[in-house]
């Protein structure tokens, strides 16, 4: 039997990959200033105990982003839906889901515009064995 293709997709395959993990990384300032969830995407995940999402308040600067190791803490996501039931179906989405409610609005809608950002590392690649040799001595 050949497969029937329709225009709307089907909510499965936004919601059919296989779960892993049970932490999130949040915003401090949903904790320390008593702010709501307003942003959250989720990327693929970085460990086992990692869902993959990431949940802001909207207020966070680049500078608090940069430093992720003090500003973004791993929460589980049982204890965040406790705290905003709103949370517990969208945390059923694949990686690449962007949600989004403003101040004004009454609930979470879908974003399609925002690029998720993607973790970098630096490679210095070289042939040159005495370059190679100077680099890990400066390391």
């Amino acid at each position: 039997m050949l497969p029937i293709y329709t225009d709307s997709p089907n909510p499965l395959d936004e919601t059919s990959q296989t779960k892993n993990g049970f932490l999130a990384l949040v915003s401090r300032l949903v904790f320390d200033d008593k702010l709501p969830i307003r942003f959250m995407y989720k990327t693929v995940p970085e460990h086992l105990n990692d869902t993959g999402w990431r949940m802001f308040t909207g207020y966070e600067d680049e500078a608090f982003l940069a430093n992720e190791q003090l500003n973004l803490i791993p929460v589980t996501l049982e204890k965040l839906c406790a705290l905003d039931p709103s949370l517990t179906d969208l945390v059923t989405y694949n990686a690449g889901t962007v949600w989004e409610r403003t101040p004004e609005s009454e609930g979470w809608e879908r974003v399609y515009d925002f690029q998720i950002p993607v973790p970098t590392t630096e490679v210095a690649i070289t042939n040159d064995v005495e370059d190679f040799i100077r680099s890990r001595e400066r390391s």
